[in-house]
């Protein structure tokens, strides 16, 4: 929840967590030529924009806020998970909001009602992170399934049938902890980095690893270009790897 008159009535371009405070401050920048930081209740964990007036959070009190620029309180709160939130992701389309938790539980939400629409139930350890596909309707693949990736400390990666709430996949082959999870833009191939040093490509389609790069170090984050033919790996070794893909 945002505690400063939310003023910014036009455009934001860019919003920031700040390191200090434990994350409890966020700052907006806004084509007006205002730059504005706002205070939150609790340490915020992520935010993302649904479009250019609204956004959600996500904190340590196990609270979901979805706030809009113009209104001083959020417009939404989502409560069902029982431990920290890590990651907020919007659909595509912004008509769905998945979360994850400390609480080894993922969630799918709607803005038409107060309880959560699939618990998603099969990680054995805390879940850091979650990407929603580029498929389905109103997407660029509008043919192919809309899918729900979960990464978790389990060293696994799962996908989630979105529509039924249940479980499509297990990818099984990380031994460590797996931070980060990221989808080709054609929809076809899933990155997943982990503690273990080493990122795989998941082909969706067979369900298995097609290629590995091992680093030196921890990969904390990795993410697609708009072509699908590189995708950078952040390290713990203070290195970005830019790697090319090929199939």
């Amino acid at each position: 929840m945002f505690s400063k008159n939310m003023s910014n009535l036009t455009t934001v371009g860019s919003s920031r967590l700040f390191p200090q405070g434990e994350g409890t401050l966020l700052a907006t920048g806004s084509y007006d030529g205002q730059a504005r930081i706002w205070t939150t209740n609790g340490p915020t964990l992520d935010v993302d924009w649904r479009n250019n007036v609204s956004f959600a959070t996500s904190s340590t009190d196990n609270m979901i806020c979805v706030c809009k620029i113009e209104e001083t309180r959020p417009i939404k709160t989502f409560a069902g998970h029982q431990g920290e939130v890590n990651c907020i992701k919007w659909d595509p389309t912004g008509s769905l909001l998945a979360s994850c938790s400390d609480d080894i539980t993922a969630k799918i939400w709607c803005m038409k009602q107060d309880k959560y629409v699939h618990d998603l139930r099969e990680h054995s350890k805390e879940i850091y992170a979650i990407r929603w596909s580029p498929t389905g309707p109103g997407t660029n693949n509008p043919n192919q399934q809309l899918v729900l990736a979960s990464a978790s400390f389990d060293s696994t990666v799962k996908l989630w049938d979105v529509e039924l709430g249940k479980l499509l996949y297990s990818l099984n082959g990380h031994r460590d902890p797996v931070y980060s999870v990221a989808f080709s833009p054609n929809g076809e191939y899933l990155a997943s980095g982990s503690l273990d040093k080493s990122m795989h490509i998941w082909s969706l389609k067979e369900g298995k690893i097609v290629n590995t790069y091992t680093g030196n170090g921890e990969i904390f984050e990795v993410c697609w270009n708009k072509e699908g033919g590189k995708i950078a790996a952040c390290f713990a070794n203070n290195t970005l790897c830019i790697l090319d893909f090929r199939m």
